[in-house]
């Protein structure tokens, strides 16, 4: 007979939110359903208004585990003194000690109170991404790009992002890969030195790089996994001939490359992706939640 599977509380709680985002996003489809696509005032106004409701569930959330880990913490101390009270019928308290516990039991009793603490540490845990400045960037961000009707699409944290955010947005004009845009931007740095050095300094001294220091400074683009930057990006512009938009969460969108009249790049800037740092990603056009399941 096969040993019922009982689920801790944490697990329990987790469970239920993730049924109330599920609920949620079902609610937010069927709003978004009801406003016209091209009415750009009550999109506006849906927009804030979802983000209002993310953010009072997320509230809920957090009061929840917060109660839930004060209460589980009160019962692990407990377990592990070996105290309990039991309520009289004139309705004192009375402390009653447990019988003495076997080694083996106190080991269960440690370990149990170890993965209790463990879970509780989790839920913390959750509880401070849902305000931390990743999560509350992600959700700056995500409002920004609904309102061109784009989404986030996630691009691997390999030192080469931003590189690769620009190959996936060329992907439907044209197959450029990675190497091949290293290595061109790399070549244009290189040929317009005047338009790049000003720019690069040495950390150590503040003085502007010597002329070994900026081929260095070149052959790390073309060569590794050196991270991209603005000037990088001004040197792809020229290279490909096509204007690049940065869209960030706390500051005003970044357009490099305007001279050139055609349909623009647009990247995705985050400053605190995955606990990494700075990181670039690409965007695609925003899914309906509705048939998000089905693709």
């Amino acid at each position: 007979m096969e040993e019922e599977i009982v689920e801790t509380p944490e697990e329990q709680l987790a469970k239920q939110h993730r049924k109330e985002k599920k609920d949620m996003q079902a609610k937010i489809q069927s709003m978004k359903n009801a406003v016209p696509k091209n009415d750009k005032k009550k999109r506006k106004q849906l927009t804030e208004e979802i983000a209002k409701l993310e953010a009072d569930l997320n509230q809920k959330h957090e009061e929840e585990f917060r109660h839930l880990k004060s209460t589980t913490d009160t019962k692990v101390e407990e377990v592990i003194n070996g105290v309990d009270t039991i309520k009289m019928e004139d309705g004192e308290q009375e402390e009653v000690k447990q019988p003495r516990v076997t080694k083996a039991q106190k080991r269960r009793d440690k370990k149990a109170a170890q993965e209790k603490e463990r879970e509780s540490r989790i839920a913390e845990a959750e509880v401070q991404n849902l305000h931390g400045v990743r999560h509350q960037e992600g959700l700056m961000l995500a409002q920004k790009l609904a309102l061109q009707q784009l989404q986030i699409k996630e691009i691997s944290t390999d030192g080469h992002c931003m590189y690769r955010a620009i190959e996936d947005q060329l992907a439907q004009r044209s197959k450029v890969h990675v190497v091949e845009l290293r290595s061109r931007t790399a070549e244009h740095m290189r040929s317009h030195a005047d338009d790049f050095l000003p720019f690069l300094t040495n950390p150590s001294t503040g003085d502007m790089y010597t002329t070994d220091e900026f081929e260095k400074y070149c052959s790390d683009v073309e060569h590794t996994a050196a991270w991209g930057g603005q000037l990088e990006l001004r040197a792809l512009t020229k290279v490909l001939h096509l204007p690049i938009e940065v869209i960030q969460a706390n500051s005003p969108t970044v357009k490099i490359g305007e001279e050139f009249d055609c349909e623009v790049i647009t990247l995705v800037y985050m400053r605190h992706a995955y606990g990494l740092g700075e990181h670039y990603n690409s965007v695609e056009r925003l899914k309906d939640p509705a048939n998000a399941e089905d693709s």
